[in-house]
């Protein structure tokens, strides 16, 4: 028996056991972003190093950086095969609202065939699947290539001290190729690798008026109300096709190609199921292209937040002295993430009215869009691990979200990433009743035993 089937053999007689052991992980609420939650933090960073002795991994240590540690532990002594980076992540999105979980957010809590908890699918289950295929190889003959893992604590507030962390440890983190494994598949019996993902680009617009709030009456109709003013600006960034009317927003975005189309058509999410996912009555975007098409593929601009004036319960009539919108773009590969900040500054200035004064802030780091490599070694091997555990070859796909570290891994080490991970599209990561798809849990951990195995071919 090959040493691939004698890891599943293991994995599979250990279902139990390597579900408890994520049953533990998930009910650590190491959520990033609130101060109140740093033991915990530093709890699941200890519980994923505990992890990785029982691995049998080396040099298994709790780096600390400017922010929230990270966990790293490594495996060295396949001479002559590649090495990998695995990244991962241990933080977690805030539960709230917490009124609309139907289980515990931060208690595990198995239901049928998924796992319900924060940080469940986002990332704890595929991070756990890394591990568990690394031990299943330890114990049926060895690891049989270079590994590295790197779990950080702080993808969900965005990376924020990750890129001097890899500054400082550059040489540690040297590899081949990176293995991400925070993604996801289409269905739980359709695989699917991400072959591009859209960057992001973060603003505050703020819109000031009057020096305090006034009363509506006396002043109303007398000066420019910065609520109304911030309304007409953000309204008038689509114009009725859907498209964005930032200047020169589209001047650098690739075009979709006859394959990327085809790839897109593949997907079994009709706009029917995208309702239902949403639940809206009707889609919007840009037309001229499908839902998958727009999601993926073309880049967007969204309000994530509106304040402005009074908002309590009841009535207070105030003409409020300021107003500030969230506004995130989401940006395809060859677009300039540092440009946009100009050309929505450009907008303001040739749309707001003198009434006002306009400020905006730059929230985050920005992020470009990229593009993987299908043809790499790793595209390659994960390309067959899928095939050999779902029986049917992966879709390709551009996702719509970012995830910053690629880019960063890419700059700052001169490694491509490979992103190979088991969420689903309906597992509700970052909002209420977020799930895990134990089957895909269980697919995941043998997808990485091949991929594993696959890359350290000669």
């Amino acid at each position: 028996m090959s040493q691939t089937n004698m890891a599943i053999e293991y994995a599979r007689a250990n279902r139990e056991r390597f579900l408890g052991e994520l049953e533990e992980f998930v009910s650590i609420p190491s959520i990033s972003t609130l101060s109140e939650h740093k033991g915990d933090m530093e709890r699941a960073a200890e519980w994923v190093a505990h992890q990785m002795r029982a691995v049998g991994l080396e040099n298994v240590s709790i780096l600390p950086t400017a922010g929230h540690p990270v966990a790293y532990g490594e495996w060295l002594h396949a001479d002559g095969k590649p090495t990998i980076l695995v990244y991962g992540h241990y933080d977690v999105q805030p539960v709230d609202p917490l009124d609309e979980w139907v289980t515990p957010p931060v208690t595990a809590t198995i239901q049928g065939d998924n796992m319900y908890g924060r940080g469940a699918s986002d990332m704890k289950g595929n991070a756990h699947e890394t591990l568990k295929a690394l031990e299943a190889l330890k114990q049926t003959g060895g690891i049989p290539l270079n590994v590295k893992l790197m779990f950080e604590g702080e993808e969900e507030i965005g990376s924020k001290n990750l890129g001097a962390f890899i500054d400082q440890h550059a040489a540690l983190l040297q590899a081949d190729f990176c293995v991400n494994a925070d993604s996801g598949i289409l269905a739980p019996d359709l695989p699917a690798i991400v072959a591009g993902l859209r960057g992001l680009a973060y603003f505050e617009l703020w819109v000031y008026g009057p020096g305090q709030d006034l009363h509506s009456g006396t002043f109303g109709g007398s000066i420019a109300n910065p609520a109304q003013v911030l309304c007409e600006l953000i309204a008038g960034m689509h114009d009725a096709h859907g498209r964005v009317t930032l200047p020169g927003f589209y001047d650098k975005v690739r075009a979709l190609t006859p394959q990327d189309r085809a790839d897109y058509a593949r997907v079994p999410v009709n706009d029917e199921i995208w309702k239902e996912m949403t639940g809206v009555t009707e889609l919007y975007g840009e037309e001229g292209f499908t839902t998958q098409e727009r999601t993926g593929g073309r880049p967007t601009l969204e309000i994530n937040g509106i304040l402005s004036g009074f908002t309590g319960e009841g009535a207070k009539t105030v003409l409020p002295a300021k107003a500030m919108a969230k506004i995130s773009t989401r940006l395809v590969p060859f677009q300039d993430d540092t440009a946009i900040e100009g050309m929505l500054r450009q907008y303001v200035r040739e749309h707001a009215p003198s009434t006002v004064r306009c400020q905006i802030k730059r929230v985050t780091a920005t992020a470009p869009g990229v593009l993987l490599d299908r043809e790499s070694i790793g595209a390659r091997a994960a390309t067959a691990a899928l095939r050999d555990t779902f029986g049917r070859d992966p879709i390709f796909i551009c996702s719509g979200g970012s995830v910053p570290v690629v880019t960063m891994i890419q700059q700052k080490l001169g490694m491509e990433t490979v992103m190979l991970g088991f969420g689903l599209p309906d597992d509700k990561i970052h909002g209420p009743n977020e799930k895990l798809h134990l089957p895909n849990y269980y697919h995941g951990i043998e997808a990485f035993i091949r991929f594993f195995q696959n890359v350290a071919l000669p």
